[in-house]
C-alpha cells in the first residue's frame, strides 16, 4: 500500500507501484487527501505487507504523523517506510519525528523498495540493504547509499492510477524524459537530492522510448496533452539540444504531431528561437520558466547563475513564437529590501503588462537540505519550525509588509492554489492554445483571445496596485485602503467576468467542439493501423 498526493499526478509513486507489480506484488496506491478514516479502512481491508508514505511537502509532516498514529492504533502492524526529498536528505529528523516508521527509503527508491519488500515477504533480515535508514539499538543509522538508476528505460511505464486532468474534453497525463538537474540553485532541494546519492546526476531516456510511451498513452488512454515533469527538460548545450531534435524527429515519424500537445519546464538561458520554433511546430504549447527574480542581487542570492537580461530575452522569444508562458517568481527572498521589491515589480510589469499571463509570485521557502537554509541557520535568521520553515528579513518593515499581504490584505485567493484568480486566468489562456491546436478553426476565437488578454491585463493591473499601495504603506509609514474584504470582492468580480466570457464562447461553439472531439477519438483508434508502432 503506497500513500501520497495523487492530485499532483504523482509519477514517483507511479514508478514505485509499477516496479513492485513487475516484481509480482499487488499494489494499492491511495490518495493521501482521502479522509484519514477512509485510509485506515483501506489498510484494514488490505492487510498490507508494507505501507509506504510519499512525503513531498514539509507542510504536511504533522498530517502524515497523525495518519501513522491512526493506522497503528487500528492494528496495522506491518512495516512502515517513507520516501521523498525531505526524508532522503533529513533521514535523522524523519526517523525522530515519525517513531511509527520502521525505515526510510533514501533517494531513488524503485530498486531499494522492491528489495525491502522481497526480504520482508521472505521473512529475512532487511537491515543490511543499500539505500535505507532506520533506528537500531537506540541510534539512527543509514546504510550505504544505492546508486541512482543509470538506465531509466529499464523501468516499466509508471502506474497512472490517479485521475487524469481534462481540458475541453482532452485528457492530460504527466510524462518524464529525464531525471535530475545539473543546476545548483541555493533554494532548491532537487539538485541536492540527486547529488547526494552516487551516480550520474542527470539521466535522459532514449527519445524513441519517450515517444513510444506518448503513443501508448495516446492510443490506450486517449491522452492528447502531455505535461513533462522533468525538473529541467534536456535543452542546455549541444548534447541535450541534439537529444531534443532526435525527440522531435521521433514525434514527427510517430504520427503524433498535430494530434498532441506538450508542456515543459526549463531555465531561461535554454530558450533559443530556432530550437523552440521547431518544438512549437511539433506540439510544444506551454513553457514554465523558473525566473525567480528580476534583480541581479536576487539572482545571485538564489544562485541562479543567470542574468535579468537572459530572463527577459527568454520571455520575449516565447511571446514572439506565440508559446504560452507560466513562471515561478519570488518577490520575497532573504535579501529582499523595498528597493529590490520595487525593481522586481518593474520586472514583472515588463512580463505581464500585455496580458499574456496572469500575475503571480511567492516568498522563497527555506526547505531542509538546501544551501540557503544552511546559510540562514548560520546567520541565526530562521524562524518557525520544520513544517513551516521561515526566516526574518533584514528590514523589519519588509516583515510587516509581507505579513500584511498574507494576512490583512490576504492575496491567497488571487495568486495561490489551482482555484485562485491568476491560476484560473492561466487555465483559460491554455484552453485557447488547445482550441488553436486541437480543434478546427472557430469563428471569433481571435477576438475571444484578445478579450481574454485584456481581462488578464486588468486583473494584473489591479493586483499590482494592491501590492504597490501596501508596500508604500510600510516603506513610508502611510496608510493604505486595502482590506481582505475589498481584495476578495475585486478578485471575485474579475473571476465572474472571466467565467462569463469563457463559458459564453464555449456555449456558442459547443456543437462544433463536440463534433471535433468525436472525430479526434476516432482518429486515436485509427492511428495504430495507419502508422504501425516501431
Amino acid at each position: 500500500m503506497l500513500v501520497g498526493f495523487l492530485a499532483q499526478q504523482n509519477l514517483g509513486l507511479g514508478y514505485l507501484a509499477s516496479v513492485l507489480r513487475a516484481g509480482g506484488y499487488r499494489v494499492e496506491v491511495v490518495d493521501f487527501e482521502l479522509a484519514p478514516e477512509r485510509i485506515v479502512e483501506i489498510a484494514k481491508s488490505l492487510n498490507p505487507l508494507l505501507v509506504g508514505f510519499s512525503l513531498i511537502f514539509q507542510l504536511y509532516i504533522e498530517r502524515f504523523r497523525a495518519l501513522m498514529v491512526m493506522l497503528r492504533a487500528a492494528g496495522i502492524t506491518c512495516h512502515f517506510t517513507m520516501g521523498g526529498h525531505f526524508p532522503s536528505l533529513r533521514y535523522q529528523q524523519t526517523v525522530e519525528f515519525f517513531p511509527e516508521l520502521d525505515s526510510v527509503v533514501r533517494f531513488e527508491g524503485e530498486e531499494t523498495l522492491l528489495e525491502l519488500v522481497n526480504l520482508i515477504w521472505e521473512g529475512k533480515d532487511w537491515q543490511a540493504i543499500q539505500g535505507i535508514a532506520f533506528r537500531k539499538n537506540g541510534e539512527i543509522v543509514s546504510n550505504q547509499l544505492r546508486p541512482l538508476i543509470e538506465d531509466l528505460d529499464s523501468l516499466p511505464y509508471p502506474d497512472r492510477s490517479f485521475k487524469p486532468g481534462m481540458v475541453l474534453g482532452h485528457r492530460i497525463l504527466p510524462l518524464l524524459a529525464s531525471r535530475g538537474c545539473a543546476r545548483s540553485c541555493s533554494f532548491c532541494s532537487i539538485h541536492m537530492f540527486y547529488r547526494t546519492a552516487p551516480g550520474k546526476v542527470v539521466r535522459t531516456r532514449k527519445p524513441a522510448q519517450v515517444v513510444r510511451e506518448m503513443r501508448h498513452l495516446y492510443e490506450e488512454q486517449g491522452a492528447t496533452i502531455f505535461l513533462f515533469q522533468d525538473d529541467d527538460f534536456p535543452l542546455a548545450g549541444t548534447v541535450w539540444q541534439r537529444w531534443t531534435r532526435e525527440f522531435l524527429a521521433e514525434l514527427h515519424s510517430s504520427g503524433l504531431v498535430g494530434r498532441v500537445m506538450w508542456k515543459i519546464s526549463c531555465r531561461a538561458d535554454a530558450v533559443e528561437p530556432d530550437l523552440f520554433a521547431e518544438m512549437s511546430a511539433a506540439g510544444l504549447y506551454l513553457v514554465y520558466l523558473g525566473l525567480e527574480s528580476g534583480t541581479e542581487e536576487g539572482l545571485k542570492t538564489l544562485h541562479k547563475k543567470i542574468t535579468v537580461k537572459q530572463n527577459l530575452r527568454a520571455v520575449e522569444i516565447l511571446k514572439q513564437l506565440d508559446l504560452g508562458l507560466q513562471f515561478g517568481f519570488m518577490l520575497f527572498e532573504p535579501s529582499s529590501t523595498f528597493e529590490s521589491i520595487d525593481e522586481n515589480l518593474r520586472f514583472l510589469h515588463a512580463i505581464v503588462d500585455d496580458g499574456s499571463v496572469g500575475l503571480a509570485f511567492c516568498r522563497m521557502i527555506p526547505y531542509d537540505g538546501t544551501p540557503i537554509k544552511e546559510e540562514l541557520s548560520r546567520a541565526g535568521r530562521l524562524t518557525d519550525d520544520i513544517c513551516q520553515p521561515g526566516y526574518d528579513f533584514l528590514d523589519s518593515r519588509v516583515d510587516r509588509f509581507y505579513s500584511s499581504l498574507t494576512q490583512e490584505v490576504d492575496l491567497k485567493g488571487w495568486i495561490h492554489g489551482s482555484n485562485s484568480l491568476s491560476a484560473m486566468i492561466n487555465t483559460a489562456l491554455s484552453e485557447v492554445a488547445v482550441l488553436e491546436r486541437l480543434f478546427p478553426p472557430l469563428a471569433g476565437l481571435r477576438q475571444y483571445k484578445h478579450e481574454l488578454r485584456q481581462l488578464t491585463k486588468a486583473s494584473n493591473d489591479a493586483l499590482f496596485q494592491i501590492v504597490e499601495d501596501t508596500a508604500r504603506t510600510f516603506r513610508e509609514g502611510t496608510s493604505h485602503r486595502w482590506s481582505t474584504q475589498m481584495v476578495e470582492a475585486k478578485a471575485k468580480r474579475f473571476l465572474n467576468d472571466l467565467i462569463d466570457m469563457r463559458d459564453g464562447f464555449m456555449l456558442r461553439h459547443q456543437d462544433e467542439l463536440l463534433k471535433a472531439l468525436e472525430e479526434q477519438r476516432a482518429a486515436q483508434t485509427a492511428i495504430a493501423e495507419a502508422v504501425p508502432a516501431r
